[in-house]
C-alpha cells in the first residue's frame, strides 16, 4: 500500500509503468553506456524532491531561497568546468599509467567519490575504489603510494578542513594527489600534484559540479589508453538479469 515514485529519464520504462508517480529528470537519451548526464540530472531531481518534501513539512526555512539561485546558476557553473578540460588532460596523461586508484570524499561528496571511481573503472579499466574519507585510515591508506593516485574532493563546506587533513596524510606518505578544489584555494595548490579547479557553489549543489571533472578525467584517461568510451567491454545499457 505504500506510495511509489520513480525518478526516471524514460517514462515508458518498466519502472515508469509500475510506480504510482513519476519524477521525470528530462535528461534525454544517453548515448554512452557509462551514464554521465543522467547521473547529474538525477542529483538535481532528488535535490528538488528533498526540497519540496522539506517545504511540505514546514522545515525548509530559508533553504529554498538559498538553493534556488544556485540551481539556476548550475548550467553556467558546469559549463565553466567543461571549459577547463586542459587541466584534466594534463592529469590524465599521468593517471593513464596507473593500475589502481583511490577516490576520497566527505559528506555529500562521499557519493561523488564513488561515482568518480565507478566511471574510472568502467571506461578506462583501471581498478579504482571510492571511499568516505573518514574511513581512509581503516584500510585504504595502506595502498597509498606514487603508483596509486589518490583523487580527493576538497571543496568548501563543513567537512573541507577535515578533507584537507586526509590529503595531508596522503602527502606524508608520498602519495600522488589529484585534488578537486575551489578556485583560489591556496592550500590545495600547495598540496596537490594536479588540481582540477571548480567554481565555489552552494554545498547542496556542489556534488553536481564536483563530479564533472571526475567524469572528464575518466573519459580522457580511457581515450589515452585506447579504450572505447561509449561501449566499454562487458557492460550493457539494459540490465536483464537479477
Amino acid at each position: 500500500g505504500a506510495h511509489t515514485l520513480g525518478v526516471l529519464t524514460v517514462r515508458e520504462s518498466v519502472i515508469g509503468r509500475t510506480v504510482r508517480g513519476v519524477l521525470d529528470i528530462h535528461a534525454g537519451p544517453e548515448v554512452a553506456v557509462a551514464s554521465t548526464k543522467v547521473y547529474t540530472q538525477m542529483l538535481c531531481g532528488l535535490l528538488l524532491l528533498a526540497l519540496r518534501g522539506a517545504q511540505a513539512r514546514g522545515r525548509a526555512g530559508n533553504l529554498l531561497a538559498e538553493v534556488a539561485p544556485a540551481l539556476k546558476r548550475l548550467p553556467d557553473d558546469v559549463r565553466t568546468v567543461l571549459e577547463r578540460f586542459e587541466s584534466v588532460r594534463i592529469a590524465a596523461r599521468d593517471v593513464r599509467r596507473a593500475g589502481d586508484m583511490l577516490f576520497l570524499g566527505r559528506g555529500f561528496d562521499a557519493g561523488t567519490a564513488l561515482e568518480g571511481a565507478l566511471k574510472m573503472k568502467e571506461i578506462s579499466y583501471i581498478h579504482a575504489e571510492g571511499y568516505p574519507a573518514g574511513e581512509m585510515k581503516h584500510g585504504p591508506i595502506a595502498l597509498v603510494s606514487r603508483e596509486v593516485p589518490t583523487v580527493a574532493i576538497a571543496t568548501s563546506g563543513p567537512t573541507r578542513d577535515r578533507m584537507i587533513g586526509n590529503v595531508r596524510e596522503v602527502r606524508a606518505r608520498d602519495g600522488e594527489i589529484i585534488l578537486v578544489a575551489n578556485d583560489g584555494d591556496v592550500d590545495a595548490e600547495k598540496l596537490a600534484d594536479f588540481v582540477l579547479w571548480v567554481p565555489e557553489v552552494h554545498p547542496l549543489v556542489a556534488p553536481v559540479v564536483n563530479v564533472v571533472p571526475l567524469q572528464l578525467l575518466s573519459y580522457e584517461t580511457a581515450r589515452l589508453r585506447g579504450c572505447d568510451v561509449d561501449q566499454p567491454r562487458n557492460l550493457a545499457k539494459t540490465v536483464t538479469v537479477q
